[in-house]
Protein backbone atom coordinates (compact mmCIF):
# COMPACT_ATOMS: atom_id res chain seq x y z
CA UNK A 1 0.00 0.00 0.00
CA UNK A 2 1.34 3.34 -0.87
CA UNK A 3 2.73 5.15 2.13
CA UNK A 4 2.17 9.18 3.01
CA UNK A 5 4.61 10.40 5.50
CA UNK A 6 4.42 14.22 6.32
CA UNK A 7 4.87 16.66 9.21
CA UNK A 8 2.05 19.25 9.70
CA UNK A 9 3.02 22.35 10.72
CA UNK A 10 1.33 25.49 12.11
CA UNK A 11 2.12 29.14 11.86
CA UNK A 12 0.99 32.77 12.48
CA UNK A 13 0.38 35.08 9.43
CA UNK A 14 3.06 37.41 11.25
CA UNK A 15 5.83 35.08 10.83
CA UNK A 16 4.89 34.37 6.48
CA UNK A 17 7.33 36.95 5.70
CA UNK A 18 10.58 35.35 7.59
CA UNK A 19 9.46 31.94 6.76
CA UNK A 20 8.81 32.90 2.70
CA UNK A 21 12.80 35.06 3.37
CA UNK A 22 14.41 31.77 4.70
CA UNK A 23 17.42 30.90 2.86
CA UNK A 24 16.14 27.09 1.67
CA UNK A 25 12.92 28.33 0.05
CA UNK A 26 13.89 31.83 -1.02
CA UNK A 27 17.00 30.78 -3.28
CA UNK A 28 14.38 28.86 -5.75
CA UNK A 29 10.81 30.60 -6.75
CA UNK A 30 7.87 28.40 -5.63
CA UNK A 31 5.49 26.42 -7.90
CA UNK A 32 2.03 28.07 -7.48
CA UNK A 33 -1.35 26.31 -6.93
CA UNK A 34 -5.26 26.70 -6.63
CA UNK A 35 -6.37 23.92 -5.30
CA UNK A 36 -10.03 23.05 -4.74
CA UNK A 37 -10.83 20.12 -3.15
CA UNK A 38 -14.55 18.59 -2.31
CA UNK A 39 -14.90 15.84 0.75
CA UNK A 40 -17.31 13.85 0.37
CA UNK A 41 -18.59 11.50 2.79
CA UNK A 42 -22.31 9.24 3.41
CA UNK A 43 -24.78 11.10 5.00
CA UNK A 44 -24.12 8.71 7.99
CA UNK A 45 -20.71 10.07 7.86
CA UNK A 46 -19.48 5.93 7.73
CA UNK A 47 -15.81 7.21 6.14
CA UNK A 48 -15.46 9.62 9.14
CA UNK A 49 -16.35 6.53 11.12
CA UNK A 50 -13.63 4.83 9.80
CA UNK A 51 -10.92 7.82 9.24
CA UNK A 52 -11.43 7.33 5.84
CA UNK A 53 -11.25 10.58 3.77
CA UNK A 54 -12.73 10.84 0.05
CA UNK A 55 -11.88 13.50 -2.13
CA UNK A 56 -12.25 15.37 -5.49
CA UNK A 57 -9.21 17.92 -6.15
CA UNK A 58 -9.18 20.39 -9.15
CA UNK A 59 -5.90 22.08 -10.85
CA UNK A 60 -6.44 23.85 -13.47
CA UNK A 61 -8.42 21.10 -16.23
CA UNK A 62 -7.27 18.36 -13.85
CA UNK A 63 -9.51 16.62 -11.59
CA UNK A 64 -7.67 13.58 -9.07
CA UNK A 65 -9.54 11.43 -6.75
CA UNK A 66 -7.79 10.91 -3.45
CA UNK A 67 -8.60 7.92 -1.25
CA UNK A 68 -6.24 8.19 2.26
CA UNK A 69 -6.70 6.13 5.30
CA UNK A 70 -6.56 6.22 9.20
CA UNK A 71 -2.94 6.36 9.98
CA UNK A 72 -1.07 7.32 13.18
CA UNK A 73 -0.06 10.83 13.74
CA UNK A 74 2.78 11.60 16.90
CA UNK A 75 4.24 15.06 16.85
CA UNK A 76 2.67 16.17 13.64
CA UNK A 77 4.33 13.68 11.99
CA UNK A 78 1.56 11.30 9.89
CA UNK A 79 2.04 7.84 8.14
CA UNK A 80 -0.86 6.67 5.93
CA UNK A 81 -2.27 4.94 3.38
CA UNK A 82 -3.00 7.49 0.16
CA UNK A 83 -4.21 6.58 -3.20
CA UNK A 84 -4.52 9.06 -5.68
CA UNK A 85 -5.03 9.35 -9.14
CA UNK A 86 -7.05 11.27 -12.42
CA UNK A 87 -11.12 11.08 -12.39
CA UNK A 88 -13.89 12.70 -14.07
CA UNK A 89 -16.25 15.10 -11.48
CA UNK A 90 -18.40 12.43 -9.52
CA UNK A 91 -16.58 9.02 -11.40
CA UNK A 92 -15.82 7.31 -7.88
CA UNK A 93 -13.94 5.00 -9.69
CA UNK A 94 -12.30 3.02 -6.69
CA UNK A 95 -11.65 -0.45 -8.38
CA UNK A 96 -9.26 1.19 -10.39
CA UNK A 97 -7.70 3.35 -7.96
CA UNK A 98 -7.09 1.60 -4.44
CA UNK A 99 -4.69 -1.22 -4.55
CA UNK A 100 -6.29 -2.77 -1.42
CA UNK A 101 -8.97 -4.79 -3.03
CA UNK A 102 -11.21 -4.88 0.35
CA UNK A 103 -11.02 -1.49 0.62
CA UNK A 104 -11.70 -0.68 -2.87
CA UNK A 105 -15.19 -2.81 -2.68
CA UNK A 106 -16.44 -1.02 0.35
CA UNK A 107 -15.58 2.33 -0.90
CA UNK A 108 -17.23 1.03 -4.52
CA UNK A 109 -20.38 -0.25 -2.40
CA UNK A 110 -20.66 3.06 -1.14
CA UNK A 111 -20.16 5.07 -3.88
CA UNK A 112 -23.50 5.96 -4.87
CA UNK A 113 -23.88 7.08 -1.28
CA UNK A 114 -20.97 10.14 -1.48
CA UNK A 115 -22.29 13.43 -1.05
CA UNK A 116 -19.97 16.26 -0.73
CA UNK A 117 -19.76 18.07 2.67
CA UNK A 118 -16.86 20.58 2.58
CA UNK A 119 -14.73 22.18 0.52
CA UNK A 120 -11.01 23.47 0.77
CA UNK A 121 -10.11 26.52 -1.38
CA UNK A 122 -6.03 27.27 -1.10
CA UNK A 123 -3.55 28.74 -2.61
CA UNK A 124 -0.15 26.04 -2.11
CA UNK A 125 3.57 26.95 -2.99
CA UNK A 126 5.46 24.15 -3.30
CA UNK A 127 9.33 23.93 -3.19
CA UNK A 128 11.76 20.56 -3.81
CA UNK A 129 14.15 20.82 -1.34
CA UNK A 130 17.13 18.24 -0.97
CA UNK A 131 17.90 18.10 2.50
CA UNK A 132 20.45 15.50 4.17
CA UNK A 133 19.68 12.17 2.36
CA UNK A 134 16.18 13.47 1.77
CA UNK A 135 14.20 14.49 -0.90
CA UNK A 136 11.77 16.57 0.62
CA UNK A 137 8.90 18.65 -0.60
CA UNK A 138 7.69 21.53 1.42
CA UNK A 139 3.87 23.03 0.63
CA UNK A 140 2.81 26.19 2.18
CA UNK A 141 -1.09 26.39 1.81
CA UNK A 142 -3.32 29.72 2.48
CA UNK A 143 -7.12 29.48 1.94
CA UNK A 144 -10.03 28.48 3.73
CA UNK A 145 -12.17 25.73 4.64
CA UNK A 146 -16.00 26.04 4.11
CA UNK A 147 -19.15 24.17 4.89
CA UNK A 148 -22.90 25.13 5.37
CA UNK A 149 -25.52 23.34 6.64
CA UNK A 150 -29.37 25.16 6.95
CA UNK A 151 -28.25 28.20 9.12
CA UNK A 152 -26.02 29.38 6.57
CA UNK A 153 -22.24 29.15 5.34
CA UNK A 154 -19.14 28.45 7.94
CA UNK A 155 -15.84 29.03 7.49
CA UNK A 156 -12.31 28.68 8.81
CA UNK A 157 -8.78 30.03 7.60
CA UNK A 158 -6.03 27.58 6.21
CA UNK A 159 -2.36 28.54 6.52
CA UNK A 160 0.40 25.76 7.42
CA UNK A 161 3.47 24.07 6.39
CA UNK A 162 3.12 20.89 5.23
CA UNK A 163 6.82 18.84 4.72
CA UNK A 164 6.30 15.53 2.89
CA UNK A 165 9.19 12.89 2.61
CA UNK A 166 9.81 11.68 -0.87
CA UNK A 167 12.47 9.64 -0.49
CA UNK A 168 15.10 9.19 2.59
CA UNK A 169 15.20 8.96 6.65
CA UNK A 170 12.13 10.18 8.21
CA UNK A 171 14.48 11.82 10.79
CA UNK A 172 15.19 14.20 7.65
CA UNK A 173 11.31 16.06 8.22
CA UNK A 174 11.90 16.53 11.45
CA UNK A 175 15.44 18.29 11.06
CA UNK A 176 14.23 20.24 8.26
CA UNK A 177 11.18 21.73 10.44
CA UNK A 178 13.26 22.31 13.15
CA UNK A 179 15.70 24.60 10.44
CA UNK A 180 13.13 26.31 9.33
CA UNK A 181 11.56 26.97 12.65
CA UNK A 182 15.04 28.49 13.71
CA UNK A 183 14.24 31.33 11.19
CA UNK A 184 16.17 33.42 8.44
CA UNK A 185 18.82 34.04 11.04
CA UNK A 186 19.42 30.55 12.33
CA UNK A 187 18.78 31.65 15.81
CA UNK A 188 16.51 30.65 18.15
CA UNK A 189 16.20 33.55 19.60
CA UNK A 190 14.61 34.83 16.90
CA UNK A 191 12.72 31.50 15.10
CA UNK A 192 9.36 31.65 13.69
CA UNK A 193 6.49 29.51 15.58
CA UNK A 194 5.99 26.54 13.80
CA UNK A 195 3.89 24.65 15.98
CA UNK A 196 3.54 20.58 15.16
CA UNK A 197 0.00 19.36 14.83
CA UNK A 198 -2.25 16.52 13.89
CA UNK A 199 -5.38 17.68 12.66
CA UNK A 200 -5.48 17.34 8.89
CA UNK A 201 -7.47 19.60 6.54
CA UNK A 202 -9.51 16.78 6.04
CA UNK A 203 -10.59 16.44 10.15
CA UNK A 204 -11.22 20.55 10.43
CA UNK A 205 -13.22 19.94 8.03
CA UNK A 206 -15.29 17.53 9.00
CA UNK A 207 -15.40 19.33 12.62
CA UNK A 208 -16.63 22.88 11.28
CA UNK A 209 -19.39 20.87 8.97
CA UNK A 210 -20.64 19.24 12.72
CA UNK A 211 -19.89 22.57 14.57
CA UNK A 212 -17.65 20.32 16.82
CA UNK A 213 -15.04 22.50 18.69
CA UNK A 214 -12.15 20.64 20.18
CA UNK A 215 -12.59 19.10 23.54
CA UNK A 216 -10.14 18.25 26.50
CA UNK A 217 -8.65 15.01 26.18
CA UNK A 218 -7.21 12.23 28.40
CA UNK A 219 -4.38 9.93 27.84
CA UNK A 220 -4.82 7.24 25.66
CA UNK A 221 -3.79 3.54 26.79
CA UNK A 222 -0.25 2.51 26.14
CA UNK A 223 0.34 -0.67 24.42
CA UNK A 224 3.49 -2.49 24.93
CA UNK A 225 4.48 -5.94 23.77
CA UNK A 226 6.35 -8.25 26.99
CA UNK A 227 9.17 -8.76 24.34
CA UNK A 228 10.14 -5.14 24.07
CA UNK A 229 12.90 -3.33 25.25
CA UNK A 230 12.69 -0.64 27.43
CA UNK A 231 13.96 1.96 25.07
CA UNK A 232 11.48 0.64 22.54
CA UNK A 233 8.74 0.76 25.18
CA UNK A 234 9.73 4.24 26.62
CA UNK A 235 9.33 5.44 22.74
CA UNK A 236 5.99 4.57 22.65
CA UNK A 237 5.13 5.73 26.29
CA UNK A 238 7.16 9.43 25.21
CA UNK A 239 5.52 9.15 21.87
CA UNK A 240 1.71 8.58 23.57
CA UNK A 241 2.47 11.72 25.95
CA UNK A 242 3.27 13.90 23.05
CA UNK A 243 -0.28 13.30 21.92
CA UNK A 244 -2.03 13.83 24.56
CA UNK A 245 -0.21 17.02 25.27
CA UNK A 246 -0.53 18.32 21.27
CA UNK A 247 -4.08 17.41 21.63
CA UNK A 248 -4.62 19.90 24.80
CA UNK A 249 -2.39 22.25 23.74
CA UNK A 250 -4.70 23.27 20.37
CA UNK A 251 -7.59 23.35 23.02
CA UNK A 252 -5.60 26.45 24.54
CA UNK A 253 -4.11 28.30 21.17
CA UNK A 254 -7.60 27.98 20.04
CA UNK A 255 -9.32 30.14 22.83
CA UNK A 256 -5.91 32.53 22.55
CA UNK A 257 -7.28 36.41 21.26
CA UNK A 258 -10.48 35.39 22.62
CA UNK A 259 -13.00 36.80 25.71
CA UNK A 260 -13.84 33.70 26.64
CA UNK A 261 -11.87 31.02 29.17
CA UNK A 262 -10.73 27.82 27.46
CA UNK A 263 -12.20 24.61 28.91
CA UNK A 264 -10.00 24.45 32.26
CA UNK A 265 -9.47 20.84 31.31
CA UNK A 266 -7.12 21.81 28.34
CA UNK A 267 -4.51 22.98 31.17
CA UNK A 268 -5.49 20.12 33.67
CA UNK A 269 -4.78 17.62 30.62
CA UNK A 270 -1.45 19.18 29.18
CA UNK A 271 -0.12 19.06 32.86
CA UNK A 272 -1.50 15.51 33.35
CA UNK A 273 0.37 15.01 29.59
CA UNK A 274 3.86 16.75 30.76
CA UNK A 275 3.53 14.81 35.07
CA UNK A 276 3.40 11.19 32.48
CA UNK A 277 6.33 12.28 30.29
CA UNK A 278 8.52 13.16 33.13
CA UNK A 279 7.46 10.13 34.93
CA UNK A 280 8.38 8.40 31.83
CA UNK A 281 12.11 9.57 31.60
CA UNK A 282 11.94 8.20 35.46
CA UNK A 283 10.66 4.93 34.91
CA UNK A 284 13.13 4.24 32.05
CA UNK A 285 15.82 6.35 32.99
CA UNK A 286 18.01 3.28 33.51
CA UNK A 287 17.62 2.31 30.13
CA UNK A 288 18.14 5.79 28.14
CA UNK A 289 21.21 8.03 28.27
CA UNK A 290 21.55 10.24 31.25
CA UNK A 291 22.14 13.03 29.48
CA UNK A 292 18.92 12.97 27.57
CA UNK A 293 17.12 12.18 30.41
CA UNK A 294 18.63 15.11 32.82
CA UNK A 295 18.08 17.66 30.02
CA UNK A 296 14.19 16.69 28.85
CA UNK A 297 13.19 16.12 32.39
CA UNK A 298 14.25 19.55 33.17
CA UNK A 299 13.16 21.54 30.18
CA UNK A 300 9.41 19.55 30.37
CA UNK A 301 9.66 20.59 34.47
CA UNK A 302 9.57 24.15 33.28
CA UNK A 303 6.91 23.91 30.58
CA UNK A 304 4.24 22.39 33.52
CA UNK A 305 5.19 24.58 35.93
CA UNK A 306 4.49 27.62 33.07
CA UNK A 307 0.82 26.51 33.42
CA UNK A 308 0.87 26.03 37.31
CA UNK A 309 -0.47 29.31 37.72
CA UNK A 310 -3.46 29.09 35.08
CA UNK A 311 -4.50 25.80 36.43
CA UNK A 312 -4.69 27.30 40.26
CA UNK A 313 -6.91 29.88 39.62
CA UNK A 314 -9.20 27.49 37.25
CA UNK A 315 -9.59 25.13 40.07
CA UNK A 316 -9.97 28.27 42.60
CA UNK A 317 -12.61 29.58 40.48
CA UNK A 318 -14.20 26.69 39.12
CA UNK A 319 -14.27 24.58 42.07
CA UNK A 320 -13.32 26.38 45.37
CA UNK A 321 -14.79 29.41 45.50
CA UNK A 322 -18.39 27.87 44.07
CA UNK A 323 -18.12 25.33 47.09
CA UNK A 324 -17.50 27.64 49.76
CA UNK A 325 -19.31 30.51 48.93
CA UNK A 326 -22.62 28.45 47.40
CA UNK A 327 -24.92 30.02 44.68
CA UNK A 328 -26.72 32.48 47.36
CA UNK A 329 -24.23 34.92 47.97
CA UNK A 330 -24.22 37.64 46.05
CA UNK A 331 -23.85 41.02 48.52
CA UNK A 332 -21.14 43.52 47.26
CA UNK A 333 -18.09 41.89 49.16
CA UNK A 334 -18.64 38.31 47.58
CA UNK A 335 -19.12 39.91 43.87
CA UNK A 336 -15.93 41.98 44.58
CA UNK A 337 -14.11 39.07 45.40
CA UNK A 338 -15.47 36.74 42.61
CA UNK A 339 -14.45 39.84 40.09
CA UNK A 340 -10.44 39.86 41.43
CA UNK A 341 -10.04 35.99 40.92
CA UNK A 342 -11.98 36.25 37.59
CA UNK A 343 -9.46 38.94 37.05
CA UNK A 344 -6.80 37.26 38.06
CA UNK A 345 -7.66 34.24 36.42
CA UNK A 346 -7.69 35.49 33.23
CA UNK A 347 -4.35 37.18 33.28
CA UNK A 348 -3.05 33.37 34.78
CA UNK A 349 -4.30 32.00 31.28
CA UNK A 350 -3.63 34.54 29.08
CA UNK A 351 0.31 34.00 30.49
CA UNK A 352 -0.38 30.47 29.71
CA UNK A 353 -1.79 30.60 26.17
CA UNK A 354 1.30 33.26 25.64
CA UNK A 355 4.26 30.88 26.97
CA UNK A 356 2.57 28.37 24.51
CA UNK A 357 2.69 30.82 21.15
CA UNK A 358 6.46 30.94 21.91
CA UNK A 359 8.51 29.72 19.09
CA UNK A 360 10.88 28.13 21.67
CA UNK A 361 7.72 25.95 22.61
CA UNK A 362 7.29 24.64 19.51
CA UNK A 363 11.42 23.82 18.70
CA UNK A 364 11.13 22.18 21.80
CA UNK A 365 8.28 19.87 20.86
CA UNK A 366 9.85 19.24 17.16
CA UNK A 367 13.55 18.54 18.88
CA UNK A 368 12.64 16.02 21.28
CA UNK A 369 10.32 13.67 19.20
CA UNK A 370 13.33 13.87 17.18
CA UNK A 371 15.28 12.63 20.08
CA UNK A 372 12.88 10.15 20.98
CA UNK A 373 12.66 8.90 17.59
CA UNK A 374 16.15 8.77 17.20
CA UNK A 375 16.73 6.57 20.48
CA UNK A 376 18.69 2.88 19.65
CA UNK A 377 17.71 -0.29 22.08
CA UNK A 378 20.69 -1.66 23.14
CA UNK A 379 22.55 -3.97 19.90
CA UNK A 380 21.19 -7.32 21.34
CA UNK A 381 24.94 -9.17 20.38
CA UNK A 382 26.22 -7.05 23.04
CA UNK A 383 23.53 -6.73 25.62
CA UNK A 384 21.26 -9.00 26.31
CA UNK A 385 18.44 -7.48 28.69
CA UNK A 386 15.39 -9.13 30.63
CA UNK A 387 12.08 -9.82 29.14
CA UNK A 388 9.92 -6.33 29.63
CA UNK A 389 7.77 -8.00 31.60
CA UNK A 390 10.37 -8.55 34.14
CA UNK A 391 12.12 -5.51 34.15
CA UNK A 392 8.34 -3.30 35.11
CA UNK A 393 7.89 -6.09 38.20
CA UNK A 394 11.14 -5.55 39.17
CA UNK A 395 10.65 -1.00 38.71
CA UNK A 396 7.06 -0.97 40.46
CA UNK A 397 8.16 -2.95 43.39
CA UNK A 398 11.14 -0.40 43.67
CA UNK A 399 8.93 2.54 43.45
CA UNK A 400 5.64 0.76 45.45
CA UNK A 401 8.15 0.25 48.30
CA UNK A 402 9.23 3.85 47.92
CA UNK A 403 5.73 5.08 48.54
CA UNK A 404 5.19 3.05 51.70
CA UNK A 405 8.19 4.83 53.14
CA UNK A 406 6.90 7.69 52.44
CA UNK A 407 3.31 7.30 53.57
CA UNK A 408 4.45 6.66 56.80
CA UNK A 409 5.99 9.50 57.38
CA UNK A 410 3.92 11.72 55.68
CA UNK A 411 2.14 12.67 58.53
CA UNK A 412 4.81 13.73 60.65
CA UNK A 413 6.48 15.52 58.12
CA UNK A 414 3.46 18.21 58.11
CA UNK A 415 2.60 19.62 54.47
CA UNK A 416 6.14 18.95 52.71
CA UNK A 417 6.16 15.56 53.55
CA UNK A 418 2.20 15.24 52.14
CA UNK A 419 3.52 16.69 49.09
CA UNK A 420 6.40 13.75 48.42
CA UNK A 421 3.96 11.25 49.23
CA UNK A 422 1.05 13.10 46.84
CA UNK A 423 4.18 13.18 43.99
CA UNK A 424 5.32 9.04 44.94
CA UNK A 425 1.24 8.34 44.19
CA UNK A 426 1.16 10.10 41.12
CA UNK A 427 4.37 8.52 39.69
CA UNK A 428 3.35 5.29 40.80
CA UNK A 429 0.04 5.54 39.33
CA UNK A 430 1.20 6.67 36.12
CA UNK A 431 4.17 4.28 36.03
CA UNK A 432 1.13 1.50 36.49
CA UNK A 433 -0.68 3.08 33.29
CA UNK A 434 2.43 3.15 31.31
CA UNK A 435 2.76 -0.41 32.30
CA UNK A 436 -0.87 -1.56 32.41
CA UNK A 437 -0.87 -4.17 29.40
CA UNK A 438 1.73 -6.46 31.17
CA UNK A 439 -0.22 -6.36 34.14
CA UNK A 440 -3.05 -8.27 35.40
CA UNK A 441 -6.04 -6.39 34.59
CA UNK A 442 -8.26 -6.85 38.00
CA UNK A 443 -5.68 -6.37 40.24
CA UNK A 444 -4.28 -3.28 38.38
CA UNK A 445 -8.28 -1.81 38.45
CA UNK A 446 -7.38 -2.73 42.59
CA UNK A 447 -4.48 -1.08 43.14
CA UNK A 448 -5.06 2.00 40.99
CA UNK A 449 -8.59 2.38 43.31
CA UNK A 450 -6.88 2.94 45.90
CA UNK A 451 -3.96 5.17 44.50
CA UNK A 452 -6.58 7.23 43.05
CA UNK A 453 -8.49 7.60 46.49
CA UNK A 454 -5.70 8.48 48.40
CA UNK A 455 -4.42 10.97 45.62
CA UNK A 456 -7.75 12.51 45.83
CA UNK A 457 -7.73 13.16 49.02
CA UNK A 458 -4.29 14.92 49.22
CA UNK A 459 -5.20 17.01 46.00
CA UNK A 460 -8.08 18.35 47.91
CA UNK A 461 -5.70 19.41 51.04
CA UNK A 462 -3.04 20.95 48.52
CA UNK A 463 -5.83 23.00 47.14
CA UNK A 464 -7.28 24.08 49.91
CA UNK A 465 -3.29 25.09 50.82
CA UNK A 466 -2.70 26.49 47.62
CA UNK A 467 -6.45 28.80 47.25
CA UNK A 468 -4.70 29.79 50.33
CA UNK A 469 -2.11 31.46 49.19
CA UNK A 470 -3.39 32.60 45.99
CA UNK A 471 -6.21 34.80 48.23
CA UNK A 472 -3.80 36.34 50.70
CA UNK A 473 -4.24 39.15 48.36
CA UNK A 474 -7.84 39.24 47.75
CA UNK A 475 -10.07 42.40 48.95
CA UNK A 476 -10.88 41.81 52.92
CA UNK A 477 -14.13 41.61 53.94
CA UNK A 478 -15.13 37.97 51.96
CA UNK A 479 -11.38 37.01 52.22
CA UNK A 480 -11.83 36.41 56.04
CA UNK A 481 -14.35 34.43 56.57
CA UNK A 482 -13.49 32.33 53.60
CA UNK A 483 -10.28 31.48 54.71
CA UNK A 484 -11.66 30.52 58.13
CA UNK A 485 -13.73 28.29 56.23
CA UNK A 486 -10.81 26.69 54.58
CA UNK A 487 -8.96 26.15 57.41
CA UNK A 488 -12.21 23.99 58.70
CA UNK A 489 -11.78 21.99 55.90
CA UNK A 490 -8.15 21.48 55.80
CA UNK A 491 -8.34 20.30 59.15
CA UNK A 492 -11.65 18.12 58.53
CA UNK A 493 -9.07 16.54 55.82
CA UNK A 494 -6.11 16.02 58.07
CA UNK A 495 -8.32 14.05 60.34
CA UNK A 496 -8.71 11.31 57.29
CA UNK A 497 -5.03 11.20 56.87
CA UNK A 498 -4.50 7.88 59.16
CA UNK A 499 -6.85 6.20 57.44
CA UNK A 500 -5.79 7.46 54.36
CA UNK A 501 -2.08 6.05 55.34
CA UNK A 502 -3.18 3.06 56.48
CA UNK A 503 -5.06 2.00 53.02
CA UNK A 504 -1.70 2.70 51.66
CA UNK A 505 -0.21 0.24 53.34
CA UNK A 506 -2.33 -2.23 52.66
CA UNK A 507 -2.00 -1.05 49.26
CA UNK A 508 -2.22 -4.44 46.58
CA UNK A 509 0.36 -4.71 44.80
CA UNK A 510 -0.84 -5.42 40.84
CA UNK A 511 1.31 -8.37 39.76
CA UNK A 512 0.53 -10.70 43.34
Amino acid sequence: MPQETELKLALRASDLPRLLAHPLLSGQPPLRQRLLNTYFDTPKLKLMAQRIAVRERRIGRRTLLTVKTAGTSIGGLSQRGEWEGLTRPGAFDFMALVGDETLARQLSGLAWQLVPVFRTDFTRRSWQLTHGMAQIEVALDQGWITTGDGQGAHREPILELELELLSGPVDALLDLAHTLALGPQGDAAQGLWLHPTDRSKAERGMALFMGQRLQPVKAAPVALAPDMQPVSAFQAAALNCVAHWQANVAGLLAARGSDTLPDPEFVHQARVALRRLRTGLQLFGPALPRRFVAHWSAQWQASAQALGDARNWDVLATEGLPRLLGDTATDAATEALRHWVDTERHAANQRAQAFLCEPAQALQLLAFTRAVLALAPPDAHRRRSRPLTAWALRTLRSRHARLLRKARHALRQGPEGRHALRIALKKLRYAQEFLASLLPPARLRRSTAVLTRAQELLGSLNDLSTAQALLDGAPRPARDPLLARMKTDLEAGLRALPRMERALLRTPMPWD
